[in-house]
């Protein structure tokens, strides 16, 4: 069974927390829900501070299109002034296996 992970790391914006960055996330948790393809979706924090942000789907293509409509229809989401966007790594990687 095929698994994208769409995986994110990044810095909160200046003065913010971690905890700030997640409790921003509540729109984003219910857009990504209706995404077709939509697995699970973790945020983990770094002993520097540093969030990973890791969102699972099916297949590229609904990675692809979950992950623009983070900047285009959920544009206006509180999180994007949650983020310090100078530090952010994005990028889509397929899963090579998986240990239950």
């Amino acid at each position: 069974m095929t698994e994208i992970l769409e995986v994110t790391t990044l810095r909160p914006a200046p003065g913010l927390t971690p905890e700030d960055f997640v409790a921003a996330n509540t729109d984003i948790n219910e857009y990504l829900k209706r995404q077709p393809g939509f697995r699970w979706r973790r945020i983990a924090v770094r002993d520097d501070g540093t969030i990973l942000d890791i969102v699972a789907y099916d297949n590229i293509e609904h990675a692809r299109s979950g992950a623009a409509g983070i900047t285009g229809e959920m544009g206006d989401s509180p999180v994007h002034e949650a983020i310090d966007h100078s530090t952010v790594d994005w990028q889509f990687t397929t899963v090579l296996q998986h240990v239950e």
